[in-house]
């Protein structure tokens, strides 16, 4: 359970997202309000000793402008939406810290169930640090048994509720991705590696949906049309960061991707039933075509 002195930072955090810029008086307001306060201010010093630890914990400098009437605020909030390892954690303590205090109300809050491998988060980390080879035994859904491996870390990712490693694999030579759930065993070797310096995991995953990337794919224009309110959805949480709306009417809205043809991106599209048509490229509309033909025939 996370301590109440570090719900407090992630309230005062959460606050000055929200707000903006608040004055000490105000902010003082606000904790006398919250559960937290238990109907009592917020005292200068607590606040500024918040707002120290606040920076140590989170890269995150709480500043003052004396020329707005001591308004503070989050220096460079733009960079911080941006980051989204920053953001993912402020958002998983967030949700923790709310759930811790509305436990009273805790059978309202549903949340989305995880697979085990969370549990070599800690290891995973420390081995990407230190540059560290790892040693598994890792079981794939395709195989009935396990198999050893030795890998590289280079970078951890969440996809469809699970964690994935990628990374250089000796023994199949070549970058892979393991999910955590299907580890059985993992040991820190004693041996390092040098993580390469033209590496970037953003850039390994930028043309491509999920955690599926064939190196010899090509990325290439995409154009989907969205039908009724599926546009909407798309526009405020968009199936790519190359998204672009190139055509709109009151019936459907027409977007463009530069993405490479996956799995991934089929199984998405498939996903979204009938308010999404492919209009190119030819390939991937045979695809589809190819997967909803199987799919009507399991229901003739």
């Amino acid at each position: 359970m996370i301590s109440s002195t570090f719900n407090r930072y992630i309230w005062l955090v959460n606050n000055l997202i929200q707000a903006g810029r608040l004055t000490f008086e105000e902010i003082s307001r606000r904790w006398e309000r919250s559960s937290l306060g238990n109907g009592k201010p917020l005292p200068l010093r607590t606040f500024h000793d918040h707002r120290k630890a606040v920076e140590e914990l989170f890269q995150i400098n709480i500043e003052c402008d004396t020329s707005d009437g001591y308004k503070y605020y989050i220096e460079d909030l733009s960079a911080l939406r941006e980051d989204k390892a920053r953001q993912w954690l402020l958002n998983s303590f967030s949700t923790a810290n709310l759930i811790t205090e509305g436990k009273q109300i805790k059978d309202r809050i549903l949340l989305e169930e995880i697979p085990e491998g969370a549990e070599y988060l800690q290891s995973l980390i420390e081995a990407m640090k230190q540059n560290q080879i790892i040693a598994i035994v890792y079981q794939p859904f395709y195989e009935a048994g396990s198999t050893p491996y030795h890998i590289c870390p280079y970078c951890l990712k969440v996809y469809k509720q699970r964690w994935y490693i990628l990374g250089y694999c000796e023994e199949l030579k070549g970058i892979r991705h393991f999910s955590l759930d299907r580890i059985q065993h993992l040991d820190i070797a004693e041996n390092r590696f040098d993580y390469p310096s033209d590496f970037s995991p953003e850039v390994y995953y930028k043309d491509s949906i999920g955690i599926w990337v064939n190196e010899e794919i090509k990325p290439q224009k995409v154009i989907l049309r969205a039908y009724g309110t599926q546009s909407k959805y798309l526009r405020t949480l968009p199936l790519h960061h190359s998204q672009k709306e190139i055509h709109t009417t009151e019936q459907y809205c027409d977007f463009e991707y530069k993405l490479c043809v996956t799995q991934n991106l089929i199984s998405e599209l498939l996903a979204k039933g009938k308010t999404i048509q492919v209009l190119e490229p030819e390939c991937l509309r045979t695809e589809m075509k190819r997967c909803l033909h199987s799919m009507f025939n399991f229901y003739k």
